[in-house]
């Protein structure tokens, strides 16, 4: 098996795991869940292998790098942390239907990825200025960080769709109640928000030694920055202000945007040296 029939394998897989969570959720059968559950952790094995045989094929042709080098391998490498991330969620909390929530979220990276005439999967050598041992570093933590925020995101939407009266005889009846919603927005958030700094740093180190600076204001830089910002003034309202509920869950969708303008928009609306090939 070479990593590219892996990681398509990997794309049905998780679209099998969407689908059974979706059933689950429409036809109100938790059996469904659970087994949509077991059919994600299988993607998410079958996405380590595909990262792992991507990983030694490059050093195979010569170039020896992380697949961590383009737009196909980081939309990939989302897909697995946010899949590791919500599996966490889910073994924590026994809460199966929120994968309804979650799971299209981890298909649709990686279908981006794999089916996008757009994106070639092409395994390329680095440019001189990402040969270094801090591209591992950098790329993990950011990513860890997105999948925070997408998994928080992907509560924030369950928080409106949850009905306030238990009794409700609603699809959406059957989710976890608004205080566990909120309780895990705001621990995927400051999760997120922890390796976004970090991430953040390395990239600040990374690129003094590359270009002689620590911030140069590049557009993926500035974008950052802003998204650091947005989920800051979450945390901000959260503690220090007591917020919570649909205030605090607009804060959330507003900062993921934000991750997506920096991941997509910089990448395809604005060129800089952080511009994915």
């Amino acid at each position: 098996m070479n990593s590219s029939l892996a990681l398509s394998s990997t794309t049905f897989i998780y679209a099998l795991a969407s689908i059974f969570y979706i059933g689950s959720f429409a036809f109100k059968k938790e059996n469904l869940a659970k087994i949509g559950f077991i059919v994600l952790v299988i993607g998410f094995l079958d996405n380590t292998l595909g990262i792992i045989l991507r990983w030694i094929e490059s050093y195979q042709m010569g170039y020896g790098h992380a697949p961590f080098a383009n737009m196909y391998e980081s939309l990939v490498f989302f897909s697995w942390t946010v899949a590791i991330l919500y599996i966490f969620v889910e073994l924590k909390y026994k809460e199966y239907i929120i994968g309804v929530f979650a799971t299209p979220l981890v298909f649709l990276a990686i279908a981006y990825a794999s089916l996008s005439p757009d994106i070639s999967s092409k395994i390329s050598p680095l440019i001189p200025a990402l040969k270094s041992n801090w591209l591992i570093a950098h790329v993990i933590t950011c990513f860890l960080g997105y999948a925070g925020f997408a998994v928080a995101f992907g509560f924030s939407i369950m928080y409106f769709v949850k009905p306030k009266n238990s009794d409700s005889t609603s699809i959406f009846a059957k989710l976890p109640s608004l205080d566990l919603i909120d309780e895990i927005t705001y621990q995927m958030v400051v999760f997120g928000f922890l390796f976004l700094t970090i991430g953040i740093i390395t990239g600040a180190v990374w690129a003094n030694s590359a270009w002689g600076t620590y911030w140069s204001w590049d557009p993926k830089e500035t974008w950052s920055l802003i998204t650091w910002i947005v989920y800051a003034v979450f945390m901000h309202l959260r503690m220090m202000r007591g917020w919570q509920g649909k205030n605090l869950a607009w804060v959330s969708i507003i900062g993921f945007m934000a991750v997506m303008f920096t991941y997509f928009g910089v990448n395809f609306l604005l060129s800089g040296l952080h511009s994915y090939g």
